[in-house]
């Protein structure tokens, strides 16, 4: 991103531009730094995406295959046939604004175009111009633009600045969902070849070997051997979780970082501690080794593929629930999408706890619960013995991720987890979280380095409520149940809130958890030392 400083990246002109907002020109010279690179032909073959070749945006010609034009409006008529969402969303918004300034990117960027409601105007102003009466008889004066090939550079600037986080919709006065209007307009994308490597390489990688980091089951197990040998030298306890065990009674499934990459795997480390103190009867699949599906952020025909891996092993293992881990757009497309996309799901039983005898009857259609719901019920019945002062080292804070809080209204059950296992913690303002949560500004396949300078821009509403809260009470972690978060925020904050470690929710839970046989704590699961900070005064 050319190495901007944060004063630089503060300089935000929220002054309208100059040239009319129906001018699709986009210099991508210009503002490297705030896109993304193309999904590279390799996986775009793999998959069986149309047009795969080797390009940037920064060529004159994108090299759009023959009769694209076509291509985009037969596309475009198919999906207004089939979502009916589309069409009202295409229809019934009156720009009245409400959506303008909650949008990260806009608040970050001062770009219009990032505003919610103009955003999807570019999609709409083809709709008009292709799809209804008025926009042919009045051209631009009914506000309807001509499909050109410099309007589809301007959807795939503008289309891959959405994380789909959908705070904008929390305003909008009709419900207007803009991350589906995000999603058709990748769709629209994907059908001429138009897409970014950060969503096509783990889509491309999660068909082939289950994950998106395109580890072979072989190399999963044994980084989930080593993290057991780590936590064993921490705490003296051995787990040896069972993998791909037919007849178990839940089937756990997580996102690939959290048996991969830092600070996920501290996360790992806490379900597992979790599990062997319960005796849990749980198995985890090597083939089924990714929740986290970047169908989301591609198409719903990616969706149902990518979710079938864990439909098929549910099935196949015989288990009679399941649990997701700690993640996002996992979260969100295993209760949500699945059901539907990919069942019914009825060879599995609503989820019934076995320690606690609770029915969860929320998960009655969908057959699957949240490890935050699934801990918070063993808090809340005494079923674990804790000692939040191993955590006193760590003034905490909690991050809503978009997915499980907006979409899924998982609000209260980490917060219980959290204050059970830790003795300090603090919320960031109220128009911050909960409902109206920023987003880390990196998912949905923005969070890559390429991107870098639009991901600490959009991330700047978050990273200046986790400054607020580090100034104000001491804070130095932010928690999470997100494994994109987990990733993406760790960089914002060592840009916008300094001395702010990013951490899941289970780690700190496993910090606090007192383990039959275990040696003495003295430092917590990353290694540090748990009175680090005693004594310090935060009040």
């Amino acid at each position: 991103m050319g190495h901007k400083t944060e004063e630089q990246l503060l300089q935000i002109d929220y002054a309208p531009p100059k040239r009319d907002w129906t001018d699709p020109s986009v210099d991508f010279e210009a503002r490297k730094g705030t896109w993304s690179y193309p999904g590279k032909a390799k996986n775009l073959q793999y998959m069986g995406f149309p047009n795969p070749r080797d390009w940037s945006p920064t060529d004159a010609d994108w090299q759009l295959p023959e009769g694209w034009e076509k291509i985009i409006h037969d596309g475009f008529k198919e999906r207004l046939e089939k979502y009916r969402s589309l069409k009202v969303f295409m229809d019934i918004c009156v720009r009245c604004g409400a959506c303008a300034d909650k949008c990260h990117f806009y608040i970050g960027s001062g770009d219009p175009k990032n505003m919610p409601v103009l955003r999807a105007e570019l999609l709409r102003s083809i709709y008009r111009q292709d799809f209804t009466t008025t926009g042919k008889l009045l051209g631009a004066l009914g506000g309807s633009r001509k499909l050109t090939p410099e309007v589809l550079k301007e959807w795939f600037y503008y289309f891959f600045q959405c994380t789909e986080c959908r705070r904008c919709s929390v305003f909008c006065p009709y419900g207007i969902d803009t991350a589906e209007i995000t999603m058709l307009a990748r769709e629209l994308l994907n059908l001429v070849g138009l897409n970014i490597n950060w969503v096509m390489e783990p889509v491309a990688n999660c068909h082939r070997t289950g994950n998106h980091l395109g580890i072979e089951p072989h190399t999963f197990k044994d980084n989930i051997d080593f993290l057991m040998d780590e936590l064993a030298d921490i705490t003296g306890v051995r787990c040896e979780p069972s993998i791909n065990r037919k007849g178990a009674e839940i089937l756990f499934v997580i996102p690939s970082a959290d048996y991969f990459a830092d600070p996920g795997i501290y996360t790992f480390m806490g379900y597992m501690l979790l599990f062997k103190y319960l005796d849990l009867d749980i198995t985890l699949s090597a083939y089924a080794s990714e929740g986290g599906n970047f169908g989301l952020f591609t198409s719903h025909d990616t969706i149902k593929k990518l979710n079938y891996k864990v439909y098929h092993e549910a099935k196949r293992l015989g288990v009679k629930w399941l649990i997701g881990g700690e993640c996002g757009h996992m979260w969100r497309v295993l209760h949500q999408y699945m059901n539907t996309m990919n069942g019914p799901v009825d060879f599995l039983e609503v989820p019934k706890s076995p320690i606690t005898g609770t029915v969860f009857d929320n998960a009655r259609s969908a057959k699957i619960i949240h490890i935050c719901e699934f801990t918070a019920d063993l808090i809340k019945n005494g079923k674990l013995k804790l000692d939040p002062s191993r955590n006193d080292h760590r003034r905490v804070t909690f991050h809503d991720s978009c997915n499980p809080a907006r979409a899924m209204g998982l609000f209260e059950e980490p917060r219980y987890v959290l204050k059970a296992a830790c003795n300090h913690f603090f919320e960031m303002p109220e128009n911050t979280i909960r409902e109206q949560t920023f987003c880390c500004a990196g998912g949905a396949g923005l969070g890559n380095d390429e991107n870098m300078e639009m991901r600490l821009r959009g991330g700047l509403p978050r990273g200046s409520a986790v400054r607020y809260v580090r100034d104000k009470h001491g804070v130095n972690t932010l928690s999470c149940v997100c494994a994109i978060d987990r990733a993406t925020l760790s960089g914002l904050c060592e840009y916008w809130a300094p001395e702010v470690g990013v951490s899941g929710v289970h780690e700190l839970l496993g910090n606090a958890l007192v383990m039959p046989g275990e040696n003495e704590r003295p430092t917590d699961l990353r290694g540090t030392p748990i009175a680090a900070r005693e004594g310090a005064d935060h009040a």
